[in-house]
């Protein structure tokens, strides 16, 4: 019976996430319990892992939460993602990006997709980033090269 309300629950919360309306957990517990669903902010953050929903920037600018299926290819114009990092450091082995809450899969996918100077990968939560470069000899040069990724292409 419980794993039955579980594949209702996520089946209306897909639902919920292909209108790209909703940008919090509370608003998308709030829907579910209008749906007659009875969800904590825990149960909604384990069934958005369990979908693999990301939060991205939908086309007028406002942060949702969608599936992966539904993320857009990031746009040539990467102008605007820079303002979201705050801090960015490297221990010599790993870089880690700071970035404004809830803004670090936006910038993770950014980096995944471009991959500047051959990353081989992130691990992106809340508001930081876990970075794993192709190579420990230049990691000043590293970030650079990921910091140069978001500028815009000149006109």
């Amino acid at each position: 019976m419980a794993q039955i309300e579980a594949m209702n629950r996520l089946t209306a919360l897909r639902r919920l996430l292909a209108q790209e309306k909703l940008s919090t957990q509370d608003k998308l517990r709030e829907e579910l319990e209008a749906l007659r669903f009875k969800v904590t902010q825990s149960t909604i953050s384990r069934d958005l892992r369990r979908l693999g929903a990301v939060r991205a920037v939908d086309t007028d600018g406002r942060t949702v939460y969608r599936l992966p299926d539904e993320i857009p290819s990031p746009p040539p114009q990467t102008a605007g993602l820079d303002a979201l990092i705050q801090d960015i450091r490297h221990n010599g082995v790993m870089i880690v990006i700071h970035t404004t809450p809830g803004s670090a899969s936006l910038v993770a996918r950014h980096l995944d997709h471009h991959r500047p100077g051959g990353l081989l990968g992130t691990i992106a939560g809340d508001d930081t980033i876990f970075v794993a470069p192709s190579s420990v000899k230049n990691m000043p040069g590293a970030v650079r090269r990921i910091l140069a990724s978001f500028a815009a292409p000149e006109r």
